[in-house]
């Protein structure tokens, strides 16, 4: 293995020269530019598009003093309200309101961004080996460091700027807006270098962003706890340094001086460590497997399963308190609508226990679409795998190919199954709770199965990729997020319902909301072994390692 000194000679006009710690950062920014010249504008539209999206649909729903009133006081008394959105911040303010709608989206789409784009250019770079390949010519130690934080840090920026255009285009406040999208481009600063961290800690990809992920976890958990028992602990989180500055209230500008100046600290720390570890190792040691393998690793679907079992795991746990959230707020949606009924035409202008089921019926759609995220990037594994070259060495042995995509493709089903459930538990737990009933416990676990046919659509889309057109994969996150934009404001956008129904999720009955429709999802379970169908064809007739 590479040792960490990677300073060497250079042989210029017969000359030796020693390269420094940065030559060939240049070179580097313009390869991940290249290498994300699909990822980076998907992220970019993705997170833009849909906070912009978001507050376009909460204009005109507010617009009298009394309506702006009635949100705050039912808003402002809910944990669970606070937990989701931050503080409840000039809520007497269009402005504010609209903030208070989309904190969640841009807060965590911008996090999650900047810690998938560092862990790919870093720890998943020397994982696959390519950082070692360029570190046997003239590249200087910190240049693939440097490299990443300059495009990941850039592409923050650029976020946090497009958002602040695209409210400034919906007639709010300048200065608030772009006190809001600087806000979000220092958040996006701080978890560039927390992730940069965890790649020089951790040995693997995985364990990178998980401990990035981690992290926001616990910065997200701080700053609730903070804002709701208003003691102040959320100023031990980055997310409460940068929804302090209430943009559209009275206006701060100085908080935002503690995120930069933790990037700055926490960028040192990673250069410092990158001195102190070899290439492609972490700082801690990864713990040696057992020396005889378990019968589980003797099968396909056993070792696909021990492969995600992490990740299925935190999607769950992520998914029943995402219900849990979603959930809580069942009871409190009748008070936050009875006095604004353009807001309840957003639900389908229904009332009582109709505007109950609606609501249900709308956050069982987003939960399921978030379940739909993780069916894609579990089929995107197998890209992970054959690009590694662990797939063509499987099948090398008696495993065919038909068996090696299809036991990963089922753990992926059963991964998605648990997700969906999890969710729905969630979502009925929190509501038996508030409500003191369990009325509603089966129905709403019942109505998150009833979605399992339209997930396994966009999972077989993302297979029916990986089999034909392994390139083209991030496709099937284009059409995860227009599903996403189409089912979230569909109606609030007017768009048009002969396109709203290429959405499978549009399509599966709305449950409890409406009836159940038995013959569509047949249909998009038929539609759904289709894909698969292909994705086997495709993947039996292309080479391994074209991907």
């Amino acid at each position: 293995m590479t040792t960490a000194t990677a300073e060497r000679p250079a042989v210029a006009g017969g000359s030796p020269a020693r390269a420094s710690g940065l030559t060939g950062t240049g070179h580097l920014v313009r390869l991940f530019l290249r290498l994300d010249r699909v990822h980076l504008p998907l992220w970019l539209l993705g997170i833009v598009g849909i906070v912009a999206f978001s507050a376009s649909a909460v204009q005109g729903l507010y617009d009298t003093p009394e309506l702006r009133a009635g949100y705050a006081a039912t808003v402002t008394g809910s944990p669970a309200a606070i937990v989701m959105s931050g503080p409840p911040q000039a809520l007497d303010t269009v402005g504010g309101i609209t903030l208070f709608e989309i904190n969640l989206t841009s807060a965590v789409g911008i996090a999650l961004m900047a810690i998938f784009l560092t862990v790919r250019h870093t720890r998943a770079e020397e994982e696959a080996g390519r950082t070692e390949l360029l570190r046997a010519g003239v590249l200087g130690r910190h240049a693939p460091l440097a490299a990443a934080l300059i495009v990941v840090g850039a592409a923050s920026i650029l976020v946090g700027a497009l958002i602040a255009v695209s409210l400034v285009g919906l007639g709010l406040p300048v200065g608030g807006s772009v006190l809001f999208g600087a806000a979000m481009a220092c958040l996006g600063l701080v978890f560039v270098a927390v992730t940069a961290v965890a790649a020089q800690v951790t040995e693997h990809a995985r364990a990178a962003l998980g401990l990035g992920i981690a992290v926001l976890g616990v910065a997200w958990g701080l700053r609730s706890f903070g804002d709701i028992r208003e003691n102040g602990v959320s100023w031990l989180s980055p997310v409460g340094w940068v929804q302090a500055v209430n943009a559209y209230g009275d206006q701060r500008w100085w908080p935002l001086l503690l995120p930069l100046a933790a990037a700055a600290v926490l960028t040192v720390v990673a250069v410092l460590l990158t001195r102190r570890r070899d290439v492609g190792a972490g700082l801690v040691a990864t713990r040696p497997g057992s020396p005889r393998a378990s019968t589980v690793l003797s099968s396909v679907p056993g070792l696909a399963l021990v492969q995600q079992r992490s990740s299925i795991f935190w999607w769950t746990v992520g998914l029943f308190l995402a219900g849990l959230a979603f959930g809580s707020f069942g009871n409190e949606i009748s008070t936050m609508l009875e006095d604004n009924p353009t807001l309840s035409d957003a639900l389908g202008g229904a009332t009582g226990d109709d505007l109950i089921d609606a609501y249900f019926g709308l956050i069982m759609l987003i939960l399921v679409l978030i379940v739909a995220c993780f069916a894609v990037s579990s089929v995107h594994r197998l890209r992970v795998e054959e690009s590694a070259a662990r797939t063509e060495l499987a099948l090398s042995t008696h495993t065919s190919r038909t068996a090696w995509l299809l036991g990963w493709l089922a753990v992926t089903a059963l991964g998605s199954l648990l997700v969906l459930v999890a969710a729905g538990v969630g979502v009925a737990v929190a509501d038996t709770l508030v409500s003191g009933s369990a009325g509603r416990f089966g129905e709403l676990v019942g109505v998150s199965l009833v979605y399992l046919p339209a997930v396994g659509v966009l999972g077989g889309l993302a297979a029916a990729l990986y089999g034909w057109l392994p390139r083209l994969g991030a496709l099937a996150w284009v059409v995860v997020a227009g599903c996403f934009v189409v089912g979230w404001l569909g109606d609030l956008l007017k768009i048009p319902e002969a396109v709203r129904d290429l959405s499978p999720f549009n399509s599966t009955p709305r449950l409890p909301q409406e009836a159940m429709d038995w013959s569509v999802v047949l249909l998009l379970t038929v539609l759904a072994l289709v894909l698969l169908g292909l994705a086997v064809a495709g993947f039996r007739r292309r080479d391994v390692g074209s991907a």
